[in-house]
């Protein structure tokens, strides 16, 4: 079964969190971690703001992904850190090359 079989059949999550946990995978580097804005992944994936931070917030109680705030030397908010959660990170679990 692929990397995303148990994501699949996970019946608990919305089709939008899982659409967003397989974004988040794709842009995640081999420690998991990625950094993509709210603005940007609800631009390449169509999506409302609002659902986005929706979907982030189901991935979140789901425990699938965790987020951290970023900020910048002058102290303002930049984009949040999302960590896949452990066992599910690129590291552990990769799909195979070519697949999906």
């Amino acid at each position: 079964m692929s990397y995303y079989g148990d994501l699949y059949q996970n019946e608990e999550l919305s089709h939008r969190a899982k659409t967003v946990y397989m974004y988040l995978y794709d842009r995640s580097d081999a420690a998991g971690t990625c950094w993509p804005g709210v603005k940007r992944i609800a631009a390449d994936l169509k999506l409302s703001r609002r659902t986005v931070q929706r979907a982030l917030g189901d991935l979140e109680q789901a425990g699938l992904v965790s987020r951290r705030s970023r900020y910048r030397p002058n102290g303002s908010l930049t984009s949040n850190l999302y960590q896949i959660a452990a066992g599910k990170g690129k590291s552990s679990q990769s799909p195979a090359k070519g697949g999906l």
